[in-house]
């Protein structure tokens, strides 16, 4: 009887406003989908099914009142599997690992060079990502895996997330470490995660805010909205997608029928705490023409339209390992069919976005990716008494998820011998701009300590992209070459260099990108010609292989005019 009157009592906890009605409301009756219990003490509405729940009914834990069961029975939730932490931990140790292969990809260079220059806000990102590369030069120097140390913890607490979403969602120990496999094994994860750069941190964001929502929609108290200010603030500190996620949950939360839970004190306390974080990126873009969405107009122009949308779809399909695509469906599933309303926002936002994306940015694949850690969450979820119920169902499960994501390790991450890695251009470039920034460097200043004293003095080097000039300026820093500039995204910002050069040593890129920069040039200068040409050791058509440098002398219009015409967004 002591036991059932603690059980009323948790029955009748209020939510968000103290109002009993509103908890019965949020209380989901139990239909026989899913794992664990749907409401936060509907224990009246259970049927025998065979889930998680079921299974601890049977262990001597369960019927001696003791151990996870008996918390699960009180809380809604069972225990915490620190497994989960392990599995994180060799995502970490894995990326570490590979994290010193080959070299620095050209927007990791680009974060460094933002790390000298501090400021609120930047034209392609906010502060967060250079505020962590500022901390990387202090701590490691120019250092890849220093730098990659952080996008490597950023997979290890994605990881966790992940699992712990599963928790929420009713998992018991098998369907969090199942969770978190799933996150662990993703390809998009191991890449993104790979490189230093906000895409990393955007991802753990995501599922940072879904663990929140998932927590609120469980237990319907309303000051986790405060954590989640916090998480999301932190995620606008370094990219503004995860605003769209935000406002896609809020339109799916409202649609689902869950008013009370959004539309509170806490939940606006939140959102000021969010708000408050944005406040140095806003302040920078009013100063700056408020070039952030300049430049999310450059994007949408190159990787959006109608021509992408396959792209989008099918890029969808390779985000998690190939055997687990159909988990994430049933995740999909299990949130929509919850009658939690938050639970079923979390399935509105992924659908909305889904089609926002495809039109907007379809190009961009990995856009989404955030979205798959709280549905492979839900689906371990949905999923864990269909692998029960059979023996040998997990250990099939898992052996084709180890088969789908080893094939996909060559695209992803640095296994391969460099000169071996030509072929992954296509599909994933990332490896391939890693390669040949020493070798751009030396030829650069080989031209550069070529030229005469004099015509030295009043010369510049200027680049067509930030890696060009990053690699120049962070690699060739003590080299006795001078800063080198370019017109790309914030560099634009940081001047001309000398704004009376009467003679510009360019780099630009090779025929992936484009070519006719002779041509361009020629716009500008009497004079145009090359003088050497970009390689790398290993032979691999990247951006930069096949470029060239040109001597550029006879300027049209002086320099520093010229440079309000050398703007470029992308």
């Amino acid at each position: 009887m002591l036991w059932l009157s603690s059980v009323r009592l948790i029955c009748l906890a209020p939510t968000c406003g103290g109002n009993r009605a509103t908890m019965g409301a949020n209380i989901a009756p139990r239909d026989g989908r899913g794992n664990g219990h749907c409401g936060r003490c509907a224990l009246a509405a259970w049927r025998p099914t065979i889930t998680v729940m079921n299974l601890l009914e049977r262990s001597p834990e369960r019927r001696s009142g003791t151990g996870p069961a008996s918390v699960a029975r009180l809380s809604g939730t069972g225990r915490f599997d620190r497994r989960v932490i392990g599995v994180g931990g060799v995502v970490f140790a894995v990326l570490m690992a590979l994290s010193g292969r080959y070299g620095f990809h050209r927007d990791e260079l680009y974060f460094l060079a933002c790390a000298q220059h501090l400021q609120g806000g930047y034209v392609d990102q906010p502060v967060l990502t250079p505020l962590l590369a500022w901390v990387s030069l202090k701590l490691f120097g120019v250092s890849v895996p220093g730098l990659r140390l952080w996008p490597a913890l950023a997979a290890w607490a994605t990881v966790v997330v992940s699992g712990l979403t599963a928790r929420e969602f009713g998992g018991g120990r098998r369907a969090q470490l199942l969770a978190a496999v799933a996150a662990a094994t993703m390809p998009a994860l191991l890449a993104i995660d790979h490189l230093a750069g906000p895409t990393a941190f955007d991802v753990l964001a995501w599922a940072g805010l879904a663990l929140i929502v998932a927590r609120v929609g469980r237990t319907g108290d309303c000051r986790w909205w405060l954590a989640g200010g916090v998480v999301l603030g932190l995620g606008l500190a370094n990219k503004h997608s995860v605003g769209l996620f935000a406002v896609a949950l809020l339109i799916g939360a409202l649609l689902s029928g869950g008013r009370r839970l959004v539309l509170n004190r806490w939940f606006a306390a939140g959102a000021l705490i969010a708000a408050a974080f944005t406040i140095p990126d806003i302040w920078w873009q009013a100063q700056h023409q408020w070039a952030a969405i300049a430049m999310t107009h450059a994007l949408n122009q190159e990787n959006g339209g109608l021509g992408n949308i396959s792209s989008w779809v099918i890029g969808q399909l390779i985000m998690t390992a190939l055997a687990l695509v159909w988990v994430w469906v049933a995740g999909l599933r299990f949130l929509w069919r919850s009658r939690r309303p938050l639970w079923r926002a979390l399935a509105w936002a992924y659908g909305l976005l889904f089609i926002f994306f495809a039109l907007t940015t379809g190009a961009k694949i990995y856009y989404l990716a955030g979205a798959y850690i709280y549905l492979l969450a839900a689906g371990a979820v949905a999923i864990d008494g269909w692998l029960t119920a059979r023996p040998g169902r997990l250990r099939n499960l898992l052996l084709a998820t180890s088969l789908t994501t080893a094939a996909a390790l060559p695209l992803v991450l640095p296994v391969l011998a460099p000169a071996g890695i030509g072929w992954t251009y296509k599909v994933n470039q990332a490896m391939a701009e890693s390669i040949g920034w020493p070798q751009l460097v030396s030829t650069v200043r080989t031209v550069w300590t070529s030229l005469p004293p004099r015509q030295r003095a009043s010369a510049v080097i200027f680049t067509s992209n930030y890696g060009e000039a990053s690699a120049i300026n962070e690699l060739g820093r003590g080299t006795g070459l001078p800063p080198a500039v370019s017109g790309h995204n914030t560099y634009w910002w940081w001047g001309p260099g000398n704004p009376r050069a009467t003679t510009v040593v360019a780099v630009m890129p090779g025929p992936v990108d484009g070519g006719g920069d002779a041509a361009y040039l020629r716009q500008f200068f009497t004079s145009v010609r090359a003088v050497a040409i970009l390689s790398n050791p290993y032979g691999i058509h990247n951006q930069e292989w096949g470029g060239h440098v040109y001597l550029c002398t006879g300027p049209r219009h002086p320099w520093a005019q010229m440079w309000q015409r050398l703007r470029s967004y992308g």
